[in-house]
């Protein structure tokens, strides 16, 4: 039996070493334009049972009841208590969308009897008049075969109630339904945003309404419009036209624009809290006004990402009085209670330079240039109080003499914000939820505004008011900002709204992938986008091929992208780097497949069969990848990919021979695998292959299997990914 073995794997060896020779003819190209991508279909998520659901965010109470309430035709909504025509316009909204579901078509009327509703919905009152951080959310629903009835104590609460009944849309042979459930549903944190930062590349208003209702659906509840930046101003001023005149490249939301937006985010109940940042940051601001400014000027819309050194001079008293008449304007549009005055990465370089501004210092005993921004934020948080707001700013705005009404936001981390709170600071965390620097869903997920570890008093954590996830726009454009954004926002504002305890990664995954499908229907593009992006740059509708390679990649993390500094904010973003997803689909099912084999030991049959097709696939592509790339300049850069990928495919192929023959690998064979795995790690066309750890676990195993058969088999799997971190360091 063990010379049957051997046999085999001698045969499965020369199968796959054979098959990677001919992908080197071009002959064998042909005919593959269009192949579907096995390694994304083959996994398909667990249906759901009596225990399972697909809802996101998680509600703070739900249990699960026998029973169905059917969803046809019939279906019909009615309303006691409270009603408006923001509740109106919801119960429209979610009526369409649960039509577009189930091809069924409702009666656009109300029923007058109460009892006869599919959907009863009890308001008690309307909530505030404009969207405020302590509106009460809370809902419940009860679903029994008979009807659903929701009762929320505000119009809020009942928005965020509408959507939970949505997502509870199942479907089987036997037609749709709400399987009978009991919740009782509050958010854990009452500030749950989402920055978008429109300055550095403007978006039309169209993203910003069609991210706004992704916001609802997931239960968000502030959108943080960052709308001053170094690279433009984004706001029609009519008291300053020159700022968004000369600092915009005509690129800006008129007064009606921004109006329209809010009425829009109110509507869904959303807050929207303008931030202008100052006093760095500030180029867009003094290519109109280079009075304001630190050094001379003259000053122009800056092209490039980074840190620059253009700052207001605060030891002008012009400089207040023209924020105090902007201010006063831009409070008549922005009914928020809250403006963000920004004051992160001023590193003070113009005022050190400035000899006036350091007589300035010395006169009044200003020690540094920190407390030079400290003087620059009293005078402007009276302004704001005067006018009625509360100021809210970045980490480095914190100072012993900050007015105590002043809300922290932190991009440091849950320490800097824990420091704050202890000082008696509300606070906002956004440190963890940086969704521009492309980290996977699950780096996201597992960050919470509060600490494992936190020593925060009682009263002490009542001032972590929530969190933010930042989509800072250097590399974003309306084509991919949506592709950034979302499915993975929807996971950080699970952790915003569901009780601490919701952190399974797995179900996390399981569910997220529903409802980035359930997004689509509101507009947004992250899904489809990326078959527009790949037929520009293959200039082809074939592109089997091109789909299979960009499934299995990811742009490169961090503030990896520009490193040699070639892009601006002027750069095309069209590439291979941005038609690539954050967080690999087809990676990271591979990698369950893999996982879950490796709890089959000693057997390792479990998946077998599936990842040696899907290996197949990746060793096989390169010759309709290589002809692709070839003929399309743009994609040149990505030349060495399709060799790596199916280098990838063979080592892994060869690793399952020997685990099927269980037969050691020959000599060396480890070490040369994992060199090449280390090599086509390396970013390329600045992507990154996402499932080399998992491939890396299939060397392991087979070049293992001798040492492993020494200790217990529960001990395998952990073994090999120990082993397998090891490697990777």
């Amino acid at each position: 039996m063990k010379n049957l073995r051997t046999i085999i794997a001698l045969l499965l060896l020369c199968t796959v070493r054979v098959s990677a020779q001919q992908i080197s003819s071009p002959s064998v190209s042909e005919g593959m334009g269009i192949r579907p991508t096995l390694s994304v279909g083959l996994l398909k998520s667990p249906q759901p049972t009596s225990r399972e659901h697909r809802l996101m965010p998680v509600p703070a109470a739900i249990k699960f009841q026998a029973g169905r309430l059917k969803i046809d035709a019939s279906f019909t909504v009615a309303t006691e208590g409270h009603r408006e025509a923001r509740l109106e316009a919801a119960i429209h909204r979610v009526a369409r969308r649960l039509e577009g579901r189930t091809g069924f078509t409702f009666s656009r009327e109300q029923v007058s009897d109460s009892k006869s509703a599919t959907l009863l919905i009890e308001c008690l009152g309307p909530g505030s008049a404009v969207p405020s951080v302590r509106e009460d959310e809370s809902y419940s629903l009860d679903v029994s075969p008979e009807r659903a009835v929701m009762k929320a104590a505000t119009v809020v609460g009942a928005l965020r109630g509408l959507e939970t009944f949505l997502q509870l849309l199942e479907a089987d042979r036997g037609g749709y339904f709400i399987p009978a459930v009991s919740i009782q549903d509050k958010p854990r944190f009452q500030w749950r945003g989402l920055l978008i930062d429109v300055a550095r590349h403007y978006e039309p208003v169209e993203v910003l309404k069609r991210n706004l209702d992704a916001m609802a659906a997931v239960k968000l509840n502030v959108l943080h419009w960052h709308l001053t930046e170094d690279q433009g101003f984004r706001v029609e001023t009519r008291g300053f036209p020159r700022l968004h005149e000369m600092g915009s490249d005509g690129l800006y939301y008129t007064q009606d624009q921004i109006r329209e937006v809010i009425a829009y985010a109110r509507d869904r109940g959303i807050r929207v809290m303008p931030e202008f940042d100052m006093p760095g940051h500030a180029t867009s601001w003094l290519v109109g006004h280079p009075e304001l400014g630190s050094a001379p000027g003259p000053y122009t819309i800056e092209r490039k990402a980074g840190i620059f050194e253009p700052a207001f001079d605060p030891t002008r008293e012009e400089l207040y009085k023209f924020l105090e008449g902007f201010f006063k304007e831009m409070v008549t549009l922005f009914p928020d209670e809250y403006i963000h005055i920004g004051g992160d990465e001023n590193e003070g370089h113009q005022w050190t330079k400035n000899e006036k501004i350091q007589a300035f210092m010395k006169e009044k005993g200003i020690k540094d240039n920190h407390a030079l921004q400290a003087y620059f934020n009293q005078r402007l948080s009276k302004i704001i109080q005067k006018l009625g707001k509360k100021m809210i700013g970045w980490d480095e705005i914190l100072h012993p003499d900050l007015p105590q009404s002043t809300v922290i936001h932190s991009w440091r981390g849950p320490k800097s914000l824990a420091e704050a709170a202890r000082k008696g600071y509300d606070g906002v965390l956004s440190s963890g939820y940086y969704i521009d620097l492309i980290f996977p869903t699950r780096e996201h997920y597992k960050v919470d505004p509060i600490a494992s570890d936190s020593d925060l008093t009682a009263e002490e954590l009542k001032h972590i008011l929530g969190g933010e996830a930042t989509m800072w726009g250097e590399w974003v454009s309306p084509e991919t900002i949506d592709s950034r954004i979302w499915p993975r926002t929807a996971a950080i504002a699970e952790r915003f709204w569901s009780p601490r305890e919701v952190t399974d990664v797995d179900d996390m995954y399981r569910r997220l992938d529903a409802i980035s499908i359930q997004l689509e229907e509101l507009g947004l593009t992250h899904e489809k986008n990326v078959d527009m992006m790949l037929r520009r740059l293959a200039r082809t509708k074939e592109i089997g091929p091109l789909k299979t390679l960009v499934s299995l990649v990811e742009p490169v993390k961090g503030y990896n992208r520009n490193q040699a500094g070639i892009d601006t904010m002027l750069t095309p973003l069209t590439r291979l780097i941005d038609a690539a997803r954050p967080d690999s689909q087809a990676a990271r099912r591979f990698g369950l497949l893999v996982d879950r084999m490796l709890s089959d030991a000693p057997h390792f049959r479990r998946n077998h069969d599936r990842i040696r097709m899907t290996l197949s696939e990746w060793r096989d592509v390169r010759p309709a990848l290589d002809v692709m790339i070839d003929g399309s300049p743009v994609l040149h850069e990505a030349r060495q990919l399709p060799h790596d990928l199916s280098e990838i495919g063979t080592a892994g192929l060869e690793a399952l021979a020997y685990l099927a023959a269980d037969m050691a690998p020959p000599e060396g064979w480890r070490e040369a695998r994992m060199a090449m795995l280390e090599e086509a790690a390396k970013p390329k066309a600045r992507v990154e292959f996402a499932m080399i750890g998992s491939v890396r676990k299939l060397i392991i195993l087979a070049a293992e299997m001798a040492n492993l058969k020494s200790i217990p088999h529960s001990q395998w799997k952990d073994r090999v990914l120990t082993l397998s971190e090891e490697k990777s360091r």
